[in-house]
Order: C-alpha cells, then sequence, then structure tokens
C-alpha cells in the first residue's frame, strides 16, 4: 500500500482475506419451503437485506456448497442485474449461503466492511460500470473485483465515517416508515370518502362537517347515476378528469442540439424513466436532464406549475408523481394542472384509483398508451365542495408531512456521495 496524508491506495484483494462468488448453476429444485435461507440479487439493495421472496435450501445442501457460505461482517455484491450493488452481512444473518453474489471478506485490521459497502454502492459505481462483461446479460467479474484500485482513510476515519452512514440509514428507515404509515393512512381516508361515501356528515345541519357521521353507512341518501352506472351521495355530480384539471402533453426537444439541454439546474424535464427511478416517493423536483429556454422553445414545451400531478401515459403507463416546482415533460406524460376548488391530494388519489380504467382505455401495437383525448372521456364522480374543502384540510398536512420526509430521505442518500468519485 502507499500511504500519502494518511490515505491509502490499494487493489480490494490486499484488504480481503478472501473475494469468491456465490454458487453459480441452477437452484430452482433445491428451494424448500423452510430452512437455510439463500440470499439471491434481488435480496441485495444499497446497505441492507430485503428478504421479501427470500429461498431457503436444505441443510444437505447447504452442507454441499458451504463455501459459499456467509460469515457477519461479510460484504455481498450483486454481479447481475443491479451490479455493485452491496450491503454488510448482519451478526444475525451469520451462516446463511448465497447465490451468484460476489462475496468480500474484509480484513478489519485494514478496512472497515460498512465503509467498503460505502464505497462500493457510491463510489466505485463509475468502476463496476465499465468493468461489466457478458454480451446477454451483463455482470460484475470476481476479476475485476480483486483488481479494483480503491482509496482508503485510516481505519480509524473509516470506523467515523461509516458510524456517521449507519446513524443516517438509521434515520432514512425510520423515516420510511413514518411515510409508508402516513400513505397508508392518506389512502384510506380517500378510500372512506370517495369510494365508500362515508365521508362525515351533519345530519341535523344537513352539510359535510369534520366531526359528523359516516355518510352512507348512517343512512345518507344515495342517488344512482346511469353514467357511472353506481349510486352517489345526493348533490354530488359526474364530470371527467378535464372538471378537475386541465390536462397537458409533453414533447422532446432534439437531442441532436446540445444547447436544447443542460447539466446545470435550470427548467426540469420529466420522462417515464425519471419516475422509475423515483419509485416508491410520492413527490419529484426534477430527473436527469434540464432544458433551457431554447429547448422549451423548440419543443413548443408547457411549463406546469408546482403541485402538478404527473403521469406516465406509456411506456409504461401508471406512474404517478407530484412535482415539487415548476416542470416540463416529454411526450411519456399526461399532466394534472389543479383547477380551482381541486386540490393536488384529491387529484393524485382520483388519478390513481382509476389507474385500471386508464389502462384498460389504452391503445397502441408497438407499446400502449393513453391519449388526453380519451381521458378527458373518463367519467369521475364530482364531490360537493364542503366534503372537499374538509378533505382538503385533512390530506394537505398529510402530503405536506411525506414531502419533507421524502425531501430529508433523498438529502441523505445525497450526503453519502460528499467523498469524491472513483477515479
Amino acid at each position: 500500500m502507499n500511504k500519502k496524508n494518511c490515505h491509502y491506495s490499494c487493489t480490494l484483494n490486499e484488504v480481503c482475506h478472501e473475494i469468491t462468488v456465490g454458487f453459480v448453476g441452477s437452484m430452482t429444485q433445491e428451494y424448500i419451503s423452510e430452512g437455510i435461507p439463500l440470499l439471491r440479487s434481488l435480496n441485495i439493495k444499497p446497505y441492507k437485506l430485503d428478504l421479501t421472496n427470500i429461498k431457503y435450501i436444505s441443510k444437505e445442501f447447504h452442507q454441499k456448497i458451504r463455501k459459499s457460505a456467509l460469515k457477519k461482517g461479510d460484504v455481498v455484491v450483486v454481479r447481475t442485474g443491479q451490479p455493485g450493488t452491496s450491503c454488510v452481512i448482519p451478526d444475525e444473518f451469520d451462516g446463511l449461503n448465497c447465490s451468484d453474489l460476489v462475496v468480500a471478506r474484509p480484513n478489519p485490521e485494514k478496512i472497515d466492511s460498512y465503509y467498503l459497502a460505502f464505497y462500493l454502492n457510491s463510489m466505485a459505481k463509475q468502476y463496476i460500470g465499465n468493468q461489466l462483461v457478458g454480451a446477454i446479460q451483463q455482470h460484475f467479474n470476481i476479476r475485476s473485483a480483486k483488481e479494483m484500485i480503491i482509496h482508503l482513510p485510516s481505519l480509524n476515519e473509516q470506523l467515523k465515517i461509516s458510524k456517521v452512514l449507519n446513524d443516517l440509514n438509521t434515520k432514512i428507515e425510520v423515516n420510511n416508515k413514518i411515510n409508508a404509515e402516513l400513505e397508508a393512512m392518506a389512502k384510506l381516508i380517500y378510500d372512506y370518502w370517495f369510494v365508500q361515501f362515508d365521508f362525515p356528515f351533519d345530519f341535523a345541519q344537513g352539510k359535510p362537517d369534520p366531526n359528523g357521521k359516516p355518510y352512507k353507512s348512517s343512512g345518507g341518501r344515495m342517488v344512482y347515476n346511469k353514467e357511472l352506472k353506481r349510486e352517489i351521495p345526493e348533490g354530488w355530480e359526474v364530470g371527467t378528469f378535464e372538471t378537475i384539471a386541465t390536462i397537458i402533453g409533453g414533447s422532446t426537444p432534439s437531442k441532436a442540439k446540445s444547447e436544447n439541454f443542460t447539466s446545470n439546474r435550470y427548467m426540469s424535464w420529466i420522462t417515464p424513466k425519471d419516475l422509475s427511478l423515483n419509485k416508491g416517493n410520492k413527490f419529484i423536483t426534477r430527473g436527469e436532464w434540464d432544458v433551457t429556454d431554447l429547448g422549451i422553445k423548440n419543443a413548443s414545451l408547457k411549463i406546469m406549475p408546482k403541485e402538478t400531478v404527473l403521469l406516465s401515459s406509456r411506456a409504461p403507463i401508471g406512474y404517478l408523481a407530484i412535482s415539487r416546482e415548476e416542470v416540463t415533460t416529454n411526450q411519456g406524460f399526461k399532466s394534472f394542472v389543479p383547477k380551482e376548488n381541486y386540490s393536488t391530494e384529491f387529484i393524485f388519489y382520483c388519478v390513481k384509483n382509476q389507474i385500471p380504467k386508464i389502462e384498460a382505455c389504452s391503445s397502441g401495437s408497438t407499446f400502449k398508451e393513453v391519449s388526453a383525448s380519451t381521458l378527458k372521456t373518463i367519467n369521475i364522480s364530482i364531490p360537493d365542495k364542503g366534503v372537499l374543502e374538509n378533505y382538503n384540510n385533512i390530506s394537505k398536512p398529510i402530503f405536506k408531512k411525506q414531502n419533507l420526509l421524502e425531501s430529508d430521505r433523498r438529502n441523505g442518500i445525497n450526503s453519502r456521495s460528499d467523498l469524491p468519485q472513483h477515479p
């Protein structure tokens, strides 16, 4: 190793007792309902294990492939799918097995396991991307892992960084749990009020009231509507998405003209890919690209205000997000700018609730797409103004809290890349 200003440059192989790979081969016939947990690529997320869809193998087969058995402190690295994604095997999972993963067993006197996972998830991304091999399905191999040059601060400094990162990850996990609970609450309120029609109602005063009784289950008058083919509360009307929002499509400036785009913050230009990467979040600030004034002009892009509901209308249909700032989009979107008296919160779930119908109305030979004209024909129930006002008073604080939690999580993730990237 070369020491310089308390930092080291070395290969990954020099700071690990061993670098190997999990069992590679057909596994389907070995899976059983209970037994030794077997980690696969889909179980490895940045900095943590995800035991969703975990598979199990017998003790006999575990013993047969014992070379790929894992120990606490090992760093497992995805080879195929999302190459480089890494996490540390915690103490409670000592002894499980794995399939088709790079396994690094750090020398604790040279490198901290959690620091290595951080390094692989962030600073080594470019290196790993450049080392992928395979014609059909690219993967990261052991040789590339062993030869990877890493730059290390002193062990004491590594431990300090790891503590900060672990504390940050713990905070993010707590925020994720709170956000999931808020999402469940927000959806339940919408369904309770606008699907089951049990919004709170003061029957004595004959008007919606946040302290009232549930409307339908308390005997509120329902009227059959032919267009919706169902009963709706008396006084409610029928409309379309166009009743509650202005529907706007997007477009793509020519990428042959570099002056249409900028890597600097300017005007966000969102694509369905950005929403796929944003999956699990309700809000989005910007995408991979920003467009310039020239790009906006050349593509006749419409700038939409913050709190616009973005719906991917093709490839695929159904991704949803709310813009934190003014945005533009490509042609893969139909966006909903709220009209007066209709909130972003109401429109978001109104659209989300109609996704199955939107998909059913899509068309196209190469890929399915839904047009603005089609969206304008989908009938929805239009609630009483008082119901909407009460709903907004309850839902807006929930959405605001979710926005703050997601922003906090995003800032936390960004802070992991404060160190310089791998050369």
